[in-house]
């Protein structure tokens, strides 16, 4: 025991003769220089993995390694900002805007493998896969104090050869979940896994200045043609304007908001989030719109009942009160939802219910299989659906992608007030109101000019050649004002690719004789088809599609961001298909397509490109 007590006074002599410091906590506020809270941004130790977010009034706590470490600030809009704590335990933090311009983000640059254990902002993540993300929770809400985020794999579109399969089939997706939600990695100095990241949901994150459709048309039809930009290949643009209906003109809103209070729901960026979103949307409601308010944890019931927009301290006053707390019964919230929505139905109005959570169902219907069914039932109500996903550390990404697209409706990421923001207030229109559904593309090639295509992304919006015509397949919803854009590459013919397998002749079958003469110069023909918001049968829309020459600054401003935003997705998932593309790369083709970027989101790409490309090339932060 002697010895024991002599050793532990050597080492404590040592330890402060070499400057030993304990762990330090501090905490603090972030505001704006008009002393608005800066709500959600990250609080990171420098040159550590150690951090935090910010709660909606900006507050924070974090316990770092020393009492002099540097604290970095980083907010979507605002400059960074890094602060020497200097033994202080409570900071007054000032951030600057800069949405115009935003600064380039300071990562750890910590190099990421797709088997390693790596680690989160807050909470701290365990090891990555294909299928799940596995993470540590300390919240205390799982009973094995263990939780996963859940990514669904995806099979990447293959080429396919024009002379045995003509015809591409696809529903249309609006959804942009998957760039926020790769954003929130990517801030957080971590490379996403490979099944977050869904190429369309990335490109139709942007809107694209595409033509407004003429008269009565739902949408206009765009399409450009060109050299790829990573490739020997051609690259088809297609494009989809949605027809923009004054918020004024806009029917008559029956909303439900259906809220996750369950425990999962605790965290700053969950259910607090959720409220202080709900309340932007509030302030975008008029008097002949009704909302009401479902809330589910181990059972469901009704909050608020029926309520006029006009009555909007009321509606917030329900939305504050909330509390989260128990397990978590979706199914039987999502009914209860239904039934609301179905009793205060608008005829020709708007009617549709907003799901708020994490989409860790584990009471009652639960399942994967259970929850569809139920969706694809209720949808025949013709009530819309929008699910908005809220969190880390547990979130179901493949379940919500499920419920959106099973009830004609769309999903979105909430990754921070501004992205609130973005979808609740700037898109109002777009994530709310539908102004056609079903909406189908076929897009046919000519194996005169077209030897081999692939489609970029959609693959869980891929259809049957025959489900085209068949106007009981679901599809594709879209919103007042909302774009899509797809894109194909595209092997002419005649020219040799390692993509385009052969196999023996046939015997009774006969090959393809190129004709340069059929059909002049149209490469592909584009077929779309589309319903009535309240309606069963469905219109067509055809046109075809010419070859444009010219170098890279002919191309459309369209087509150089939407291109490099595709091949900054490629890269993420390490496509075999991502030809000669590299970051920089990427950031000098999408440098030149920033056009008027009012609200900062491609400089905000641009950002994001330089952040993975830091962390993927595995530097770090220099230190003080």
């Amino acid at each position: 025991m002697k010895k024991l007590l002599l050793f532990a006074m050597v080492f404590t002599s040592i330890a402060f003769s070499i400057g030993y410091q304990a762990s330090f906590t501090v905490k603090g506020v972030l505001k704006d220089k008009q002393g608005n809270p800066i709500a959600f941004a990250t609080v990171q130790e420098k040159g550590t993995k150690n951090g935090s977010t910010t709660n909606e009034n900006g507050n924070f706590s974090l316990t770092v390694s020393n009492p002099n470490a540097v604290l970095v600030f980083r907010a979507v809009g605002y400059s960074d900002k890094e602060i020497k704590i200097k033994k202080q335990s409570f900071l007054n933090v000032v951030m600057e805007q800069n949405s115009m311009a935003l600064q380039e983000v300071v990562v750890t640059g910590l190099s990421i493998k797709r088997d390693q254990a790596v680690s989160y902002v807050a909470p701290s993540l365990g090891t990555m896969s294909t299928g799940s993300y596995q993470l540590s929770n300390s919240n205390g809400y799982s009973p094995d104090g263990a939780n996963t985020e859940d990514y669904s794999n995806i099979a990447e579109n293959e080429f396919h050869r024009v002379t045995d399969e003509p015809l591409s089939t696809f529903s249309i997706d609006v959804d942009a979940a998957s760039y926020s939600n790769v954003r929130r990695f990517l801030n957080a100095s971590q490379m996403p896994p490979e099944g977050a990241v869904r190429v369309e949901e990335m490109i139709n994150y942007f809107t694209y200045n595409y033509p407004e459709p003429a008269g009565d048309q739902p949408f206009s039809i765009n399409t450009e043609l060109r050299n790829c930009p990573w490739s020997s290949n051609k690259l088809l643009l297609v494009g989809l304007q949605g027809k923009h209906i004054p918020v004024t003109d806009l029917p008559a809103s029956n909303l439900v908001f259906l809220i996750d209070v369950s425990g999962s729901m605790e965290d700053e960026n969950k259910l607090p989030l959720v409220k202080s979103s709900l309340k932007l949307l509030t302030d975008q409601l008029r008097e002949q719109d009704k909302i009401s308010i479902v809330v589910y944890a181990g059972n469901a019931g009704l909050v608020l009942p029926a309520t006029s927009g006009a009555c909007k301290q009321k509606i917030k006053t329900a939305i504050n009160n909330l509390e989260a707390g128990g397990s978590t019964a979706g199914g039987e919230g999502i009914k209860l939802a239904y039934t609301i929505a179905m009793k205060n139905f608008i005829k020709d109005g708007n009617n549709r219910v907003i799901l708020c959570t994490d989409g860790d169902f584990n009471v009652g219907e639960s399942s994967d299989d259970t929850m569809v069914r139920l969706i694809e039932k209720k949808r025949e109500s013709r009530i819309f659906l929008t699910v908005l996903g809220y969190g880390m550390g547990n979130y179901k990404d493949n379940k919500m992608q499920l419920l959106a697209d099973k009830g004609n409706g769309n999903h979105a990421y909430i990754d921070g007030i501004n992205e609130a923001r973005k979808v609740l207030v700037n898109e109002f229109g777009g994530t709310l109101f539908t102004i056609a559904k079903d909406v189908k593309l076929q897009v046919e090639f000519n194996p005169a000019l077209v030897a081999g295509y692939r489609l970029i992304g959609y693959e869980n919006r891929l259809l049957n050649k025959e489900d085209f015509k068949d106007d009981t397949k679901d599809a594709g919803e879209m919103g007042s004002g909302h774009t899509v854009t797809a894109l194909y590459e595209i092997i002419p013919a005649g020219v040799p690719s390692p993509y385009l397998k052969t196999v023996d002749t046939l015997k009774y079958q006969h090959s393809y004789e190129a004709n340069s003469s059929t059909h002049g110069n149209e490469w592909v023909n584009i077929r779309l088809r589309y319903k009535a918001p309240q309606g069963d049968v469905s219109k067509l829309l055809e046109q075809p599609v010419m070859f444009q020459a010219g170098n890279k600054e002919s191309m459309s401003e369209n087509f150089r961001f939407a291109s490099a935003v595709a091949g900054f997705g490629m890269l993420l998932r390490n496509s075999k298909f991502k030809g000669d593309n590299s970051y920089e790369k990427i950031r000098k083709l999408a440098a030149t397509a920033t056009g008027s970027d009012k609200e900062g989101y491609r400089q905000e790409f641009i950002t994001l490109v330089k952040t993975a490309e830091r962390l993927n090339s595995g530097e770090k932060e220099e230190e003080e």
